[in-house]
């Protein structure tokens, strides 16, 4: 896929796909950060095997990933639990593969982001690396949510069209 096909998936669906989810998740910051992780997914899913249907893998993959965000919240929902049933949890660590792996793709895709403007690359590396909303990003550095959302689509047609081209 393209990245000119890509945008034009992007312009195409993504705001229908976040108005879908901001109705069943009742949080446009959230749904905003799942249209990015759907496509991000689907660019990254295009470079191993070709997708027929490219609209039913974006929505599909974003209603997958909304289901596992409700589920990962209710989870987070339980009962109090005295801090003595704690101390025999064991932590879990990634075992050094995945976290050589990890860093790994994270020097990837710092070494793609820095083709980008600043901004950009500050917009991304708040909103996909930091974890903060869109709305918090904006408050951060002083621009508006829709300026957010355009760095973002530009950071993330980029790294897509990486991604494909083997980058």
């Amino acid at each position: 896929m393209a990245e000119s096909d890509l945008k034009r998936l992007f312009i195409k669906h993504a705001k229908t796909l976040q108005g879908l989810l901001t109705r069943k998740v009742r949080d446009p910051q959230l749904a905003a950060d799942l249209v990015q992780e759907s496509f991000l997914r689907l660019a990254e899913q295009q470079r191993q095997e070709t997708i027929e249907n490219t609209p039913g893998y974006l929505y599909r993959t974003a209603h997958n990933l909304m289901i596992d965000h409700l589920r990962q919240q209710q989870r987070r929902k339980t009962d109090p639990v005295p801090h003595e049933a704690l101390e025999g949890i064991v932590e879990e660590r990634p075992g050094l593969e995945e976290q050589a792996a990890r860093e790994q793709h994270l020097r990837r895709l710092q070494a793609m982001l820095e083709a980008l403007p600043e901004r950009t690359q500050q917009v991304f590396r708040l909103n996909r690396l930091e974890g903060m909303t869109h709305a918090e990003v904006a408050r951060h550095l002083g621009i508006s949510d829709s300026s957010v959302q355009k760095h973002l689509a530009k950071a993330l047609a980029y790294v897509m069209q990486c991604l494909q081209d083997g980058g």
